[in-house]
């Protein structure tokens, strides 16, 4: 399984946009990571997530050490959406 890159920004309706991500980097690409929006502690709310982004997130918990880097929680970078 080959996961492209993940970066979910975007949150259900009704829902404030995340202001956290859960990153993991590549181990093996620089500057490759997938990334899910998450609270400050780190849990991502997976029933919010899309089934690629779910199968994504999935698999690089599984491969944590593997082919990601253990996650680490930073803030999200802004985005266009953010500011309207």
């Amino acid at each position: 399984m080959n996961p492209v890159l993940a970066s979910v920004s975007a949150s259900p309706a009704g829902r404030p946009a995340s202001r956290y991500e859960l990153r993991f980097r590549s181990l093996f690409q620089e500057g490759r990571a997938l990334s899910f929006p998450c609270d400050a502690q780190g849990c991502v709310e997976l029933d919010a997530l899309s089934e690629r982004a779910l199968q994504n997130y999935l698999y690089a918990r599984a491969v944590v050490g593997r082919e990601y880097a253990a996650p680490a929680v930073q803030l999200r970078d802004l985005d266009w959406r953010d500011l309207h």
